[in-house]
Order: C-alpha cells, then structure tokens, then sequence
C-alpha cells in the first residue's frame, strides 16, 4: 500500500490520459495516473499496436504503439506516478481536495481528478466455443501486437465490422492464406474497404460466408482445424494455424458510475468550454465524456487534455494568475 499526495489524479493512461500529463506539466502541475492494465497505452496497445493510425496532425501514418511511444517521452520530463492494474474503487471529499483508494488499497490525495477512462474498462467478447479459453493466446488471438507471428501463416478471422475486415486486408500481403467468416452477407465495416476486400477474394482470400463457429479441433493450445455449420447446420472444417476472432468488445464503466456524476447514454456529460462534470474538481476527456457536438477522435481528446487542465490551474493554485504562454516561449522545463 502507497500513500500520496499529488496534484491530479488521471484515470485512465490511454494517449488522452498520457497527453494529459504534459498539458498539466507544463503548467506546473503534478499528476499521477491509474489504469486497470497492466500497461500504458489503453486500447492502442492493447488492441491494435501495429495498426496505423492516419488522423494525427503531423503524422500522415503512426502506428498505435509508437504514438504511445512517443506520448510516453513527451511526459517524462514531468515524472508521473502510475498505479497500473488497479482501479479507482472510493472517492471521498474534503475541503479542496480528494481522497481515492484503489482496489490495491493504494491512497491518493489529489485537488482536482480528471477522467480519461475512453469506454472504461474492456474485454473481448468471445465466441460460444466450448474450451476456447484453452486456446487464448496460444493459437486464438483477440488483438494483434506483432503481425509478423502471421507471417506465412494460415488464418481465420472472424467478424463482420472495422476491426475484421481492416485486419484481414492489413494481413494478406504476408499470411499464406486467410479465410474470412462471417454469418451473414452484409459487413458492418466502412464500404470502401468491404469493397476492397471483396475485390481481394482469390488465392490468398477466401470469405466463408455465411457460415457461424461451431468447435475447434486442437490440442495443447494449438489448433488443427476450425469447425464452422452454414445457416442449414451443415458443417465445414478448415485447417488453420491461427484463429482471429473480432467481435466487439464488452466494456464498463465499473466503480465510475457509482461516483454520482451526471451521466447521457452511459457517457459523462461535460461542460465543453472547462471539460468539468457536474461535480467541482472533477474533469472527463476523450471518449468517456459527451456534449453537443463532441466528435470521438483522438485529437479531439488532446484538446480537451489542454482545456481542462488549464481549468484545473485554477484549484490547484487558487491564488496564481494563470499567464497563457505558447511551447515556443516557454519550452519544456518539466517539474521541480
């Protein structure tokens, strides 16, 4: 068990939360960050680390894990505090500031706690396979961290949406053979990449539609053969080295909705001009917080970092003037 006293606390160590840490930094304000993974990152990392992100100002293509990466040496002059693997369990008030007690019995008193939790805490929602835990991350793989283990392989991805389709186009220049099912005709993903892939279908692609997962045939964590029954229960098997399936994934809030915190659709309503909720010193950014006109894009959660930490200035040093200066004037001077 730790006992600290911060300035900030972040929820949540995502690219918002990690961006967060400079704009609070550079207005010389201390800040840790706890996160339910056992990493920084947040989805980027744990979802998708080799997939290229396009919408970056200044990076015509990053792949997620080197813009956490370079998110991660932006903040270092600053030295945050992670509590990682863990979450906030209790919030208690008192005049000023805040005491939390994470679920590792970690305490932490911060002025002002700024949630940048995305859509809480995640997991995979995974096929009703009998014994499909035996084969997790052994030969079935819910998210991809190095493509190259696919290299001149043999794989079934299963799904209909974004993430199956941008995957299997993404994988087909170096697996051997990709087999894509799905139950039904029609794709949820963007209709210009089912177009693409539709266009792809030869050799080296095969859709396996509509066809639903039935058993897997395997031992030791390794498979041998996927079974798969059409719509007439008429059955399929492929042989298969690796077995991708891609269908959403479940996420909570967890202990945040008990915070009392004015809620819309399971998201935090915000003040757009301050990112605050509804309850003083306490801020939401990125995909955890709505107002009218939000847009859920990274960028967009960078923003908000910048908005409310300039609003949190305020708490933490009430009687400062806050004196706005551009990077270019003041630099990087990290904290004392």
């Amino acid at each position: 068990m730790k006992k600290i006293k911060t300035d900030v606390l972040i929820v949540g160590a995502g690219p918002v939360g990690l961006f967060a840490v400079f704009e609070l930094g550079q207005l010389g304000i201390k800040s840790c960050v706890v996160d339910c993974l056992d990493e920084i990152g947040g989805q980027c990392i744990a979802l998708y680390p080799e997939k290229p992100i396009y919408d970056i100002p200044a990076y015509p293509e990053i792949k997620a894990e080197e813009l956490i990466i370079n998110l991660k040496n932006q903040i270092k002059p600053f030295r945050p505090n992670f509590f990682l693997n863990q979450k906030v369990e209790k919030i208690s008030e008192e005049i000023g500031s805040f005491n939390i007690t994470t679920s590792k019995n970690n305490i932490i008193n911060a002025k002002c706690i700024l949630i940048a939790a995305g859509n809480g805490s995640f997991g995979p929602n995974r096929p009703p396979i009998e014994n499909i835990e035996k084969f997790e991350n052994k030969s079935i793989f819910y998210h991809i961290k190095k493509k190259s283990m696919f290299e001149n392989k043999i794989i079934a991805i299963a799904g209909g949406g974004d993430s199956a389709v941008d995957w299997a186009l993404e994988l087909l220049s170096t697996a051997k053979k990709i087999f894509f099912i799905h139950r039904r005709e029609k794709l949820r993903a963007a209709p210009s990449n089912v177009k693409k892939l539709r266009k792809l279908v030869g050799q080296k692609l095969e859709l396996v539609i509509p066809f639903q997962l039935d058993s897997i045939i395997g031992e030791n964590g390794v498979i041998d053969k996927l079974i798969l029954k059409d719509l007439d229960d008429k059955k399929k098997k492929i042989e298969i080295d690796y077995f991708l399936p891609f269908f959403g994934l479940s996420t909570e809030l967890g202990p945040i909705k008990e915070w009392e915190l004015q809620m819309e659709k399971n998201i935090l309503k915000v003040d757009q001009s301050t990112c605050k909720t509804s309850t003083e010193g306490i801020y939401a950014i990125g995909d955890i917080c709505t107002y009218p006109g939000k847009l859920k894009l990274i960028l967009t959660g960078f923003s908000e970092a910048a908005i409310a930490a300039h609003d949190c200035f305020k708490r933490v040093f009430p009687n400062k003037v806050l004196h706005f200066e551009y990077s270019t004037t003041k630099g990087v001077a990290g904290l004392k």
